[in-house]
């Protein structure tokens, strides 16, 4: 189902798509707030779009952007040595395209670049089963910037990109729309 999908840095005028596609994605929860700001970055946002190729099989009639993920650039707090780190997240799926394999094209493509561009290490809070896939291991040198609930310890993960297999630790310090604990709680 991947095929016909390519992926691209937004744009401002992805925007209000982008907006709207993690409401559809996730009508229970608010990522709307924390995904403008992140996009409102002036710098070390990696903000990628999926979006399909119309083709015989996919006509025009699909959705502008199907996926998005976002890739903060961040610093690590407490380590003598200086880390190329980033924070993977949100990530969202169009509804009728999830369970096709988008999610975890444009996760790919997202560390692809990053590793590109000199990052040592992603950090991420989610399901360790679905992140798990791309090699992500539960973290415990590298601590979240705010305290986790014990059922969460799982979920805080990182991969080691490229060969630099050296163990940080620290704190992941983020950029200000990621400084509200509420994003770090249940």
């Amino acid at each position: 189902m991947t095929e016909n999908l390519e992926f691209r840095n937004s744009t401002p005028e992805d925007w209000p798509a982008i907006v709207t596609l993690y409401r559809d994605a996730f009508p229970n929860e608010d990522l709307a707030p924390l995904v403008w700001d992140l996009l409102q970055e002036p710098e070390g946002i990696l903000s990628l779009v999926g979006i399909i190729r119309p083709d015989a099989a996919y006509p025009v009639a699909c959705p502008p952007i199907v996926c998005h993920v976002i890739f903060t650039r961040c610093s690590l707090t407490g380590s003598l040595t200086p880390l190329n780190i980033a924070l993977l997240g949100p990530l969202a799926v169009a509804r009728a395209w999830q369970r096709k394999g988008c999610g975890s094209a444009i996760v790919r493509h997202g560390l692809q670049h990053m590793l590109n561009d000199g990052v040592a290490c992603v950090c991420v809070l989610g399901n360790p089963a679905y992140y798990g896939r791309f090699g992500f291991l539960p973290e415990t040198a590298i601590r979240s910037p705010y305290t986790l609930p014990i059922e969460w310890h799982a979920a805080w993960q990182s991969i080691y990109l490229g060969s630099n297999r050296i163990q940080y630790q620290g704190t992941l310090s983020v950029p200000q729309p990621w400084q509200r604990p509420e994003l770090w709680l249940p």
